[in-house]
């Protein structure tokens, strides 16, 4: 079990900035793809992006898309994409027509409605897909996929002058596969785990865990939409994601507290995947 320092983490070549505290402020962002997984107030290190995925409307997750446009005008960028839930997109274009008349100015940006199983291009390698999740309003968790070539399983036991040779007569011997690396959960009740396979089987999860001890019980956690520690844990054997990152716990918990609560209930089996991301 490790907490992850500061904002910043890594894992293999994917990098990872960003903070994460409940009714606070939630946004991770992957600065080498140009995207954000949630904006909170609209941080610095969120305002050259190119991709916001928003996946729901409460202010800590969301405050910042106003800020990210104007400050996107105010330095001559291309506006923004962001990617919210159909039920977003009217009242936040509200708010903008309305910061529009406070400050006499027209801002351009994208405001794109998400859907169950939307997915959105990043560039030719890496796309995002969306998918349902359960909180007190409508909201969506993304994942990540890599495109990756392989080799149709019809050629895998072919030499390497048969395969040339398939090459010379253009045969198309490779295949794209789809492989989930990221995904992010947002705000949510557990039962999304097993709304879609690729989920469970992403490289990364981003994981809600708000609360985490007798602080707040699972039937409060559920009320408000939310995960508990304590149901995550009967549910590690079967997430076979390389890293659980841990995310959005309440501002009850102080990082410390936060990281000593985990590393207690965490089991021995699992300490090496299960990792704290701070708020703070």
């Amino acid at each position: 079990m490790s907490v992850i320092a500061g904002t910043e983490w890594s894992y293999q070549k994917h990098k990872f900035f960003g903070l994460s505290l409940s009714g606070i402020r939630t946004a991770i962002s992957m600065p080498d793809l140009s995207l954000s997984f949630d904006v909170a107030q609209g941080y610095p290190f969120l305002l050259n992006l190119k991709h916001y995925f928003i996946s729901h409307g409460h202010l800590d997750h969301a405050a910042g898309i106003p800020y990210i446009i104007s400050q996107k005008a105010m330095t001559n960028q291309e506006p923004g994409r962001f990617y919210m839930p159909s039920s977003l997109i009217e009242p936040m274009t509200q708010i903008m027509n309305t910061w529009e008349e406070i400050e006499k100015h027209s801002y351009r940006y994208h405001f794109v409605p998400v859907q169950s199983d939307s997915e959105f291009i990043i560039n030719a390698q890496y796309f995002i897909k969306s998918f349902p999740t359960t909180h007190r309003i409508e909201s969506f968790g993304y994942t990540l996929f890599e495109r990756q070539k392989k080799l149709k399983n019809e050629f895998l036991n072919l030499g390497r002058d048969e395969i040339l040779k398939l090459k010379s007569q253009k045969v198309e011997i490779q295949e794209f596969q789809e492989i989930p690396i990221v995904t992010f959960t947002g705000d949510t009740q557990i039962e999304f785990l097993k709304s879609r396979r690729w989920i469970k089987n992403s490289k990364i999860i981003f994981l809600e865990a708000t609360y985490l001890d007798d602080k707040r019980s699972i039937e409060h956690a559920r009320t408000w939409g939310h995960t508990h520690l304590d149901e995550i844990i009967p549910l590690l054997p079967e997430i076979n994601c390389e890293q659980i990152v841990l995310i959005h716990a309440s501002a009850r918990y102080s990082d410390n507290e936060a990281l000593k609560i985990i590393d207690q209930k965490i089991p021995p089996q699992f300490k090496n995947r299960v990792l704290f991301f701070p708020g703070r």
